[in-house]
């Protein structure tokens, strides 16, 4: 597996230059805010052959959970939307594929992004989600005794 830390950077890079380019001077980007990589670490998805680079991307005008696969996923087309399962919630990834960068996906967390005033909130926000999704899921027992069953329709029936 590549350096995560690395990896995550040439992403960072390259999506400096947009925001230095295609991006500049829109009014929809929050001039508080930088091009960060945040959290990026190596992660197994809900698939055996889904291993790769988790983190989330803060530019001026979004953050993304950005998944970064080993290997192309199935040579996913751009724009092509592939679920994934991370802390217990099924997430819509969008496949891209960069000129430059390669192949990755993302999935929106906000957009735009005048709710953050200043980098170090987004860097909060990013780690917080971030700590959520890499949480275990609660464990459910594969044959649960009928006195746990009843227990938990007890509890929820109150």
């Amino acid at each position: 597996m590549s350096d995560p830390l690395a990896r995550a950077e040439e992403l960072a890079q390259r999506f400096r230059d947009i925001a230095d380019s295609r991006m500049h001077g829109l009014p929809l980007l929050n001039p508080a805010l930088d091009v960060e990589a945040i959290g990026f670490a190596p992660q197994h998805l809900d698939t055996a052959d889904a291993v790769g680079l988790l983190g989330v991307l803060i530019t001026p005008w979004c953050m993304n959970l950005i998944w970064l696969p080993d290997a192309p996923l199935n040579a996913a087309a751009n724009g092509a939307i592939r679920e994934h399962a991370l802390g217990g919630e099924r997430l819509s990834f969008m496949a891209a594929q960069d000129e430059l960068f390669g192949h990755y996906q993302s999935c929106s967390l906000f957009s735009p992004m005048f709710d953050f005033i200043d980098q170090q909130q987004a860097r909060d926000t990013a780690r917080q989600v971030l700590a959520l999704l890499r949480r275990r899921p609660p464990e459910q027992p594969a044959n649960p005794s009928r006195r746990s069953l009843f227990g938990r329709l007890a509890g929820t029936t109150r």
